[in-house]
């Protein structure tokens, strides 16, 4: 059954279909133990590494190049199912697709032919740039220097999302001119450590916890200047979440629907003898299913965007601002509707059950917990204020945002 056939429409061609009946069997298996993975608080390394083997990191890789070729939108209609059957795995590759999306932005040339090569082999890269604390918003304290001609690594991070699972951090850290970098360090470096201490209600398996670089070493080639990462960074990664919450929708839409089916106990007051033939109940049914859909669209609709920021990448300097801001607007937009709509269903879908639904081992409450993480994050006051500000006075988006402590204040 293709995703079209299923009820939730969005992409079908051939070349996508093809891609996606190799993973679908991968999806199901992930799925089949998704449950018992959150009670039991197991992260997921196996069925990444599955993933791994079948260069899952090599979507958006061109076939020329040896990877998928997969545009934009059907990476996120791919990563929309795999969220469906565990919302951790996809918030664990979040960091990866934004690597591999630099390295696409990137002109023909050694540093280009270096990451297409290693993301062909599966190797997949973890996410390692905010800082928490006293941290300031202008800068990193992570901080790169140099001592016996070598260069070294030194800070801490947290939300270093992936890292875990990951051959390679991706690094937001200062050079020795205080100037913004980017640097990537091997997991299996000496003086790196990384310790899954994410203690949040949601998303509890995708190791988002703390890594200390204690005099890493890095490499000149593997260092890149803030200014040069791609433009439309903030709305990919923004619609990696988009992708997420659908696929947290169609996940609590079909475990609801199930759960009705099979239930047998019903209200002497209830409007129906059985749950399945009770139109308040499927009225419910109905509405959840009927958000995972909407949020589906709408996230194709913002990776449309994203493709169009993508092929302007070496347009000239004013077409591609006016893009990004477009672009930002956009996943912004959608930010703001399906969060409002998949945190409604969480909540929503427990009506059409009885009080047993509630119980730890059915897990249905990973649902609305992993759905309230994803949109904690990049909160959504700021992007209603941002889409308001842009309709009346035609102001553009910032075009990266980061999270500290102001200047002034510290």
């Amino acid at each position: 059954m293709t995703v079209l056939h299923a009820g939730w429409g969005g992409i079908s061609n051939p070349k996508f279909d093809a891609v996606l009946a190799r993973f679908r069997p991968i999806f199901a298996d992930i799925a089949s133990g998704a449950v018992t993975r959150e009670v039991a608080h197991e992260l997921p390394f196996e069925q990444i590494a599955w993933l791994k083997a079948e260069k899952f990191g090599a979507l958006r890789v061109p076939e020329d190049e040896g990877g998928y070729g997969l545009d934009l939108p059907e990476l996120f209609s791919l990563l929309t199912e795999l969220s469906e059957a565990d919302s951790n795995i996809t918030q664990a590759l979040r960091g990866h697709f934004a690597f591999a999306e630099d390295v696409l932005n990137k002109p023909a040339g050694k540093y280009r032919t270096r990451w297409i090569e290693r993301l062909v082999r599966g190797e997949l890269a973890g996410n390692a740039w905010t800082e928490i604390g006293n941290a300031q918003i202008e800068g990193f304290s992570t901080r790169i220097s140099e001592r016996d001609g070598k260069l070294w690594l030194n800070g801490e991070k947290y939300y270093t999302t992936g890292s875990l699972f990951a051959d390679w951090l991706d690094v937001g850290a200062a050079d020795q001119q205080a100037r913004g970098v980017c640097v990537s360090v091997r997991r299996e470096s000496p003086g790196l450590n990384i310790v899954d201490d994410w203690d949040g209600i949601g998303q509890t398996l995708t190791a988002s916890g703390t890594s200390t670089f204690t005099d890493v070493e890095v490499f000149p080639e593997d260092i890149v200047f803030d200014e040069e990462r791609f433009q439309y960074a903030t709305g990919l990664y923004q619609t990696v979440h988009l992708a997420t919450l659908a696929g947290i929708g169609r996940a609590l839409a079909g475990d609801v629907a199930r759960a009705v089916a099979a239930r047998r106990r019903t209200y002497d007051h209830a409007s129906a003898s059985r749950s399945s033939a009770d139109p308040q109940v499927l009225q419910i049914v109905g509405k959840v299913r009927s958000a995972a859909y909407a949020a589906s669209a709408i996230t194709i609709a913002s990776a449309r965007a994203l493709q169009r920021a993508f092929d302007a990448r070496f347009a000239n300097e004013e077409e591609r601002v006016q893009i990004n801001a477009e672009t930002e607007i956009e996943t912004a937009q959608a930010q703001v509707i399906i969060t409002d709509l998949i945190l409604d269903a969480s909540t929503r879908a427990f009506d059409s059950l009885g009080a047993s639904a509630t119980k730890k081992p059915a897990a249905l409450d990973r649902h609305w917990r992993n759905a309230r993480t994803l949109s904690s994050h990049n909160p959504r006051i700021y992007k209603e204020r941002i889409v308001g500000d842009y309709a009346v006075n035609g102001t553009l988006p910032p075009p990266q945002w980061r999270i500290g402590v102001p200047a002034a204040t510290s």
